[in-house]
């Protein structure tokens, strides 16, 4: 059980590390929150997964049940959290008229959009 928790924590580091390549090397916030907002939230929850196998894999008592038991919930409320906050914090940009960024450079045309529809 130890050989797939570190399998688990290490692809989950993966996951984390490439999610950070991505905000890095990406263009605009909105694609920068997109890779930190998939990759960290799969990260997390694949490591967090590998912490409660491998705390398990010292002996199957009630404290290192209750211990995983813990890590897991921690991993359950980053995996509904994260998502939250990244659409939150993304929304929040997007009625502060931040623009999207475009391949030739230009800016979306009619930004922000119209709302109600008149032109």
């Amino acid at each position: 059980m130890a050989l797939v928790a570190v399998v688990l924590i290490s692809i989950g580091v993966f996951f984390m590390f490439a999610g950070t390549i991505g905000f890095l090397r990406l263009p605009d916030f909105y694609t920068r929150m997109h890779s930190t907002g998939k990759s960290d939230t799969l990260g997390m929850v694949l490591a967090f997964t590998g912490l409660a196998l491998y705390n398990l894999d010292h002996g199957l008592t009630l404290s290192s049940f209750l211990v995983s038991l813990k890590i897991m919930f921690i991993a359950i409320f980053w995996f509904v959290g994260s998502p939250t906050v990244t659409h939150t914090i993304t929304r929040a940009a997007f009625k502060s008229k931040i623009a999207p960024w475009t391949k030739d450079g230009r800016h979306v045309i009619d930004w922000p959009p119209d709302k109600g529809g008149s032109k």
